[in-house]
């Protein structure tokens, strides 16, 4: 289907001689005011290959009518304005080209002078229109995909903990434990979190990334699973041999995390990972497997390392009685139990009640 040029002039003979020129290639259509020339635009404005504009008319003049496309960007971007003007001024030019016109024909016209500019307007509108049209087309295709991503996400993270929880249970019923320990060890680690996020914004916690904290902690004995009864249920002290090979527990944990074939989360995975292997670190580098001191030792599995040890203290375990909550609140915070981050104890402090209100529930 040939592409209609708009002539907009108020001068019979200029529409004339522009249609002589232009209508071998394209349908002309005209109108000899602006009013006229809007309402062809708005009825048309999806065939209208380019419009070419005088500035002079009555009734509504063409620097009356680029205002007024102005107010429907998606015309004015979509459809060329060339400005057919005997009137050349460096101020008539920049008002026109501030209000978005693309080209000026000058009067007199010359034929080829016209043709070209016409055709080149033309064309690259028409190139750029596909260019907008392919892109439009892509982003929805890319914000589908996005939401499907989203989505499957959502459903892999929700079988991540699935599995985090069940695992979280085995290693209850084997350590011989009331079975509320994991859960306690994810309020206390929410609780400090929470707190350190808010004390200590460089570090960069979110709340989705405490979220997947919190779960993760569900894992941190996940080792103990290979631990033979005669250590992992012993009553009393355990040897130098005994207790190194309890250490292990932290290793194998990972090991048993690689074994695992089912898709894991990135993040997911990258904290369990670091809780699991790093949760007997200390600051101070006394900790075990690595020894890693400082901030070292990934936050998540600090953070893990502080709500376990308090846990473990308040309650009675088969090689121990349990500890009030003012002696394991100043076991923690003098080192007796080994050295944590100043940070973390500040918080610690600063969330006190808050530990013990879940003790005592």
């Amino acid at each position: 289907m040939r592409k209609k040029i708009l002539i907009v002039d108020d001068v019979d003979i200029n529409r004339d001689l522009l249609r002589a020129i232009l209508e071998e290639d394209y349908t002309v259509v005209e109108a000899d005011n602006g009013k006229k020339a809007l309402e062809i635009i708005y009825s048309m404005k999806e065939e209208l290959a380019a419009v070419l504009l005088d500035l002079i008319m009555p009734e509504m003049d063409g620097f009356q009518v680029l205002e007024e496309l102005n107010r429907r960007r998606e015309i004015i971007g979509r459809v060329p304005v060339l400005i057919i003007s005997g009137e050349a001024s460096v101020e008539v030019e920049n008002k026109c080209l501030e209000l978005g016109i693309s080209d000026f024909i000058g009067k007199p016209f010359n034929n080829m002078v016209v043709k070209k500019r016409v055709r080149n307007v033309v064309n690259f509108f028409d190139s750029k229109n596909l260019l907008e049209e392919k892109v439009a087309e892509q982003t929805a295709i890319l914000r589908e995909a996005n939401i499907t991503l989203k989505a499957q996400a959502e459903q892999l993270k929700k079988r991540n903990q699935e599995i985090i929880d069940l695992l979280g249970t085995v290693v209850e019923y084997r350590n011989l434990e009331s079975g509320e320990h994991i859960q306690r060890v994810k309020g206390y680690t929410k609780i400090l979190a929470e707190c350190f996020m808010r004390e200590y914004p460089e570090y960069s916690l979110t709340q989705d990334k405490i979220n997947i904290i919190v779960s993760a902690s569900a894992l941190h004995d996940i080792g103990k699973i290979t631990i033979p009864d005669s250590i992992l249920q012993k009553p009393g002290k355990l040897t130098k041999d005994e207790y190194e090979y309890m250490k292990s527990h932290t290793t194998k944990g990972c090991e048993l995390l690689d074994a695992i074939k089912s898709e894991w989360d990135e993040e997911y995975k990258k904290v369990s990972y670091e809780i699991i292997r790093h949760h007997h670190e200390r600051y101070d580098g006394r900790g075990y497997p690595d020894g890693l001191s400082g901030e070292a030792i990934p936050i998540p599995a600090q953070l893990v390392s502080v709500a376990d040890v308090y846990d473990a203290l308040v309650n009675e375990r088969c090689y121990k009685d349990a500890y009030s909550p003012d002696e394991a609140f100043k076991m923690i915070t003098e080192g007796q139990c080994g050295v944590f981050s100043p940070k973390l104890m500040e918080c610690f402090r600063k969330v006190r009640g808050d530990f013990e209100g879940l003790a005592a529930r």
